[in-house]
């Protein structure tokens, strides 16, 4: 089964580090992408960036910023492949987000059977 693993880092969490320390930071993370049962992820560009579209009563409404209000943002996410929930508790448990304060959402994805899938 594939998991969502939706990295939400401590605000301020990564800045904080030394120089060094945020260098070893980066590298376990990119250390995730080695594992064979990573399908892929990405780091996303500061919640700043971010352009929200939305219904908004007979139109679309497209406004700069995220979606909601809220101090935990998504900061990045990979997609595993795991053989149940606890080998992806497992991987997301090592993700330094979680040690730095901050959490990651496990979620199972939903697998559409190739041959159904247009």
């Amino acid at each position: 089964m594939k998991y969502a693993l939706l990295i939400y880092p401590k605000p301020g969490s990564h800045e904080a580090l030394g120089e060094d320390e945020y260098r070893s930071v980066n590298a376990e993370y990119w250390a995730f992408r080695e594992d064979p049962r990573c399908l892929g992820g990405a780091h996303l560009q500061p919640i700043e960036t971010a352009t929200t579209v939305r219904y908004g009563g007979g139109e679309n409404l497209i406004t700069d910023g995220p979606y909601a209000d809220t101090k935990e943002v998504l900061g990045g996410y990979y997609v595993f492949e795991a053989s149940n929930l606890d080998e992806a508790l497992e991987v997301a448990q090592r993700i330094p987000a979680v040690r730095l304060g901050g959490a990651v959402e496990v979620r199972p994805l939903v697998e559409v059977p190739v041959e159904t899938a247009h």
